[in-house]
């Protein structure tokens, strides 16, 4: 299996002398649903922040699709977030535009200074955008404001905006915390779609082990800024549970 994401001694210190990752080694290969497990403030959305350069790493290798992500700037940063598609907790869509034009700005990274100005598209965006929206079952809602759909409709949304880049890579930081268990399975069996049928890698910060072991082909626990586990969903019984998320952490189940 071919690696698209390679991680080399990866450490993040912040300003106030916090250091969020100590010398993290991971390689994803092309393909996989990996998923990254623990506690708030272990280093899941920092390392998923580092690997499109949302924020600077301190020191390391990011390598994605063959480039040197810690050592790109200009042109060769923007093809490699167009390699990645980004979903977010709390979805970063604009409220008061519809879903159609949301889902569009995911090509805001090909177009032209006047297109991306005026959020006027070609025909085959367009159409490429009602595709997405089709594939996350919202292609009625394209007209409708964002600000009108429920939070699953709109990280599904998000989804579609992120189909838009045709991404050989989703990151997505704990895209159904903010979400009740139904949607959040929904949401995620969107993600597990995309993995199977288009062979998109996908990495996945979540805090439900359920859900890990029902869509993750391979689980990394982070404590403290460390890779405390990596294997098979499967293989995280109750003592490594309670060594991921404390002896007093008791297992949610969602179905």
């Amino acid at each position: 299996m071919k690696n698209v994401i390679e991680i080399n001694d990866l450490h993040k210190f912040y300003d106030k002398g916090s250091h969020a990752l100590k010398g993290i080694n991971l390689n994803v290969g092309e393909g996989e649903f990996c998923i990254l497990l623990g506690l708030s403030g272990s280093g899941k959305s920092t390392l998923l922040r580092c690997l499109n350069k949302l924020i600077d790493s301190t020191s390391g290798e990011i390598r994605i699709c063959d480039e040197d992500v810690i050592k790109a700037s200009g042109k060769t940063l923007r093809f490699i977030r167009r390699q990645i598609g980004m979903i977010f907790q709390q979805f970063n869509l604009i409220k008061n535009l519809t879903v159609l034009t949301n889902v569009l700005s995911g090509k805001l990274g090909f177009v032209s200074l006047v297109h991306s100005v005026t959020f006027s598209y070609h025909q085959a965006d367009i159409e490429a955008a009602m595709e997405n929206l089709k594939r996350v079952g919202l292609e009625k809602f394209a007209f409708k404001k964002v600000k009108n759909l429920s939070g699953g409709q709109q990280q599904r949304v998000a989804i579609a905006r992120a189909l838009m880049q045709n991404p050989s890579v989703i990151l997505a930081d704990e895209p159904v915390a903010s979400l009740d268990p139904a949607t959040a399975d929904n949401v995620m069996k969107y993600l597990g779609e995309l993995n199977k049928k288009d062979n998109i890698t996908v990495i996945c910060s979540l805090h439900f082990l359920s859900l890990a072991r029902k869509y993750g082909s391979r689980v990394v626990a982070l404590k403290d800024g460390v890779v405390v586990f990596e294997g098979k969903p499967c293989e995280i019984d109750e003592k490594k549970f309670k060594e991921i998320y404390g002896e007093e952490a008791e297992e949610v189940e969602i179905r």
